[in-house]
């Protein structure tokens, strides 16, 4: 028999379950299909005197169609970006090219235009001051005087040297001059300000460069042996740019080997090269 969902139906049975099956059997469904309403739940009665069979209404439960799954709707198509408009850059102007960086010292590095007399004099005067000023402000008891040196053997240039002399200033001095080369580059750029143009000079305290000219000249020869015995080159402990200048003018009229400045920055040192 065919389902059928479209009416109702009342079926009979000896009890309420035998009816029930009896209805699904008609409609052709289980029993989740339906729902049923008892009429009368029927009776045995007293000896099979009085019986009656249980009746039932089963009532299809409507399906709803199944529904078509919607198809997603394609996404709109993107629209052509226009190019944004060109618009005129404001002209940008280039920064300003850094200041000259303050060389450490008279360096082997670059070349220093010579200073006339009256210029010389001036930066003395006013490194004098202005060391002056910036130990009494760091409470240092130490007097400043300062000193035209001899002319360089190789180019005849006179540079200032400022003498800082008192009781107690290693502190001025430092591991390996340190804090002195710090001090020195300090008061050129103090100096530099004040005069508007470049500061050479030379800050020693307490004789301390002299004894480092010494030291390095010492070290220079001992260094050029080695070379020559070795028959290759040497490389020195980085060095300031005054320092590597005293290893080159010690050994510059050497006849068997010859100096050169290697590397960047605090890295800079001099290597010592046998002549083949």
């Amino acid at each position: 028999m065919s389902p059928s969902t479209s009416h109702e139906i009342e079926t009979r049975g000896a009890t309420v379950d035998a009816a029930i099956d009896a209805g699904l059997r008609r409609l052709g469904m289980n029993r989740e299909q339906v729902t049923v309403t008892v009429i009368d739940e029927g009776s045995r009665g007293l000896l099979g005197i009085g019986s009656r069979e249980a009746v039932v209404r089963l009532t299809p439960i409507p399906v709803a169609p199944p529904v078509a799954p919607r198809r997603p709707e394609p996404p709109p198509a993107p629209k052509p970006e226009r190019p944004p408009a060109s618009r005129p850059q404001p002209a940008v102007a280039p920064p300003p090219p850094p200041p000259p960086a303050m060389s450490d010292t008279l360096g082997d590095d670059e070349e220093q235009a010579p200073a006339s007399a009256d210029e010389l004099d001036a930066e003395r005067e006013t490194a004098i001051a202005v060391l002056s000023e910036l130990l009494d402000k760091m409470r240092v008891p130490a007097g400043v005087t300062g000193y035209l040196s001899e002319p360089d053997d190789l180019t005849g240039q006179q540079v200032n040297t400022i003498e800082i002399n008192g009781e107690d200033l290693a502190m001025l001095i430092g591991p390996r001059g340190e804090t002195l080369d710090a001090l020195q580059f300090l008061g050129r750029l103090m100096v530099a300000h004040k005069l508007h143009r470049r500061a050479n000079f030379v800050v020693d305290v307490e004789g301390y460069r002299q004894r480092r000219v010494q030291a390095l000249t010492r070290l220079a020869e001992r260094m050029a042996d080695k070379v020559r015995q070795r028959g290759e080159p040497i490389g020195l402990e980085p060095m300031s740019a005054y320092e590597r200048r005293i290893i080159h003018m010690t050994l510059r009229d050497a006849g068997d080997v010859y100096t050169e400045s290697a590397g960047e920055g605090k890295q800079r040192r001099v290597r010592i090269y046998p002549k083949r």
